[in-house]
């Protein structure tokens, strides 16, 4: 063996031994006579200590040892006389009596230290490197945990893992598919699976009853901070269930992890908050209840007095910002400039001050007059000190930009604490929207989410009112997971098909062996699927979930570090038997 210790394991009990230790060099600190190196390995940092007067030439060599060189080290433990009690080994130094280099190494283009000076750009290019900070490694090592527990709880619920296909058929929902070509069958394309979706239901007809899995998926999506074009789900089905069942059953895995990894006892249930509310009250299907603001809709308080903006504007509604009335001009500015950013989509601000001493103050007063405006104050219960913000125009755009305006003044007020874990459950989701381009239907979640059985009769009549057995839990605006009960009828399903605008021919040439295979008895089932990368990163506290991805892509997409994706060999395609055109300039 190369140690007998690692570099975060000694103590002062253990003061006297003799020990070797192998790993990087963090730093080195020459004073006097003294050449101080700190040795780094996974499990921590252990400071050495060469002395020139006990032994010249090893202390010299230790002069030339340069950072991140890989040494290897024999020495005997002893009480560091000037203790540094922010590590764990802090009270204690290695007096080296014997140094091999093992490998020598250029220096970093970073330093790697946790407040490193390496860009995102750099950083990914060398993330070798970059996995070598403690922070980062410390992410990883959280993810394992996480998987590991996420294995016991299911594992003690009598849930079998089971793998599925990697390599599969391309559907035509959700997002774009990866395609891979095949050399065997000329022209034909596998595709990378999105979700196992379609396997866990036929392993649910095949009698397995609990799956798991914790599974790579792919989506070949527009990136963002959490996105990648490559992710991990931990991926559920369960038969003989109706939704009380999955939700339950989650709900308590969630539980288990806050408590194991977070140290976070959960007693209360989960919040169960209807699709509808959530856009009424939130303007989005993952609100975030670290903090409250709930919007008010205006509409009827605010119109017939000749404010054209509010009287034209088929929606208007607000937000209540506690203590902002003291906001200046210029702060109010800048909110009107974050409103009417392209991302946020909103024309304009209207805002009404409650001052301390009881004036009120708008940018609309010439249109409404201090009784109007203290009525618009009491449907908020707007206190003394207290800013209300007001957006009109289309519902749907108004309530997203609304939605956005309220995240801002949560960050701005320090609301927003990632400390601080607010778990919810939205549910009964519309089953279907409807997109103005095509004229049709498409499924919000898959083609496979039952209806609730109280709306299936609406589903000729009134297609768009049809609500989902669906769910997704939310926890701090994040939307960690989401499922729903799956269609187990297969007349049932083909009515599905023909809503979304399949002929019975493709249906069948999509979808034939799943709706062959409910024909031999397909139990009810549903299930759930988490994004494990989102939930790492809640746990870490991470603006984007690259810091807890291994070796993540870029918002390219691109994987920097081993230039990928890239162009392959006139030969390879040849045997794909596939040409290439060349990208149009104008795009």
């Amino acid at each position: 063996m190369y140690r007998t210790h690692t570099c975060g394991e000694l103590r002062l009990a253990d003061t006297g031994i003799k020990t070797t230790l192998a790993g990087w060099i963090q730093r080195t600190r020459k004073m006097g006579g003294m050449t101080f190196v700190d040795l780094r390995d996974r499990y921590g940092i252990t400071q050495l200590v060469f002395n020139q007067e006990v032994n010249a030439e090893l202390c010299e060599r230790a002069n030339h040892l340069g950072r991140e060189f890989v040494i290897q080290i024999t020495g005997t433990v002893a009480e560091r006389s000037s203790k540094n009690l922010n590590i764990p080994t802090g009270e204690i130094e290695i007096l080296v009596d014997d140094l091999t280099v093992l490998n020598a190494a250029k220096t970093p283009p970073f330093t790697i230290e946790e407040n490193t000076d390496g860009g995102d750009d750099i950083r990914m290019k060398y993330r070798y490197l970059d996995l070598r900070r403690t922070n980062v490694r410390a992410n990883l090592e959280l993810r394992h945990k996480m998987t590991f527990e996420t294995r016991r709880y299911l594992d003690q619920l009598n849930f079998l893992e089971v793998e599925t296909p990697v390599l599969i058929g391309s559907t035509p929902e959700g997002a774009r598919d990866f395609v891979v070509p095949s050399r065997m069958n000329p022209g034909q394309f596998y595709a990378l699976p999105q979700s196992p979706q379609i396997f866990k239901q036929l392993l649910m007809v095949s009698g397995f009853d609990r799956y798991f899995q914790i599974v790579k998926c792919f989506r070949d999506e527009d990136l963002r901070a959490d996105r990648q074009p490559e992710f991990t789900q931990i991926d559920c089905e369960m038969s003989f269930v109706q939704q009380e069942d999955v939700l339950n059953t989650f709900e308590g895995l969630a539980k288990h992890l806050f408590k194991t990894i977070k140290g976070i006892d959960i007693e209360e249930p989960f919040l169960r908050m209807p699709y509808a509310d959530a856009m009424k009250y939130y303007g989005s299907d993952k609100p975030d209840l670290r903090f409250d603001m709930k919007f008010v809709e205006l509409k009827d308080a605010v119109s017939g007095r000749d404010f054209v903006v509010f009287d034209s504007a088929p929606y208007v509604g607000g937000i209540c910002a506690q203590g902002c009335a003291t906001y200046t001009r210029k702060q109010l500015d800048q909110l009107t400039d974050f409103v009417k950013r392209p991302q946020v989509g909103a024309k304009g601000l209207v805002y009404i001050r409650f001052n301390e001493d009881g004036t009120v103050k708008s940018s609309v007063d010439k249109f409404y007059s201090e009784d109007d405006l203290k009525a618009i104050g009491k449907l908020f219960n707007a206190q003394p000190n207290d800013l209300i913000l007001i957006l009109a125009g289309e519902k749907e755009k108004t309530q997203k930009a609304l939605c956005e305006l309220r995240l801002e003044m949560g960050e701005r007020l320090g609301l927003r604490d990632k400390n601080v874990f607010a778990p919810l459950w939205v549910i009964d989701f519309p089953l279907f929207e409807w997109d103005e381009e095509t004229q049709r239907y498409f499924a919000k979640h898959h083609p496979f989410t039952s209806p609730k059985p109280e709306d299936i009769h609406l589903l000729d009549s009134d297609t768009g009112a049809v609500r989902a057995n669906a769910y997704d839990m939310v926890i701090n605006g994040v939307e960690l997971g989401g499922g729903s009960i799956r269609i187990h009828d297969s007349q049932l399903q083909s009515k599905m098909f023909e809503l979304l605008g399949f002929t019975p021919e493709k249906a069948q040439q999509q979808f034939g062996f799943l709706m062959g295979a409910f024909q031999y008895g397909a139990p009810p089932h549903g299930g759930l699927a988490f994004g494990l990368d989102r939930f790492v990163s809640l746990f870490a506290g991470l603006d984007s979930i690259r810091d807890c991805i291994a070796f993540p892509k870029n918002n390219s997409g691109r994987d920097v570090m081993i230039d990928a994706p890239s162009e392959i060999d006139q030969a390879q395609l040849d045997e794909l038997f596939i040409s290439l055109m060349s990208p149009d300039p104008k795009g």
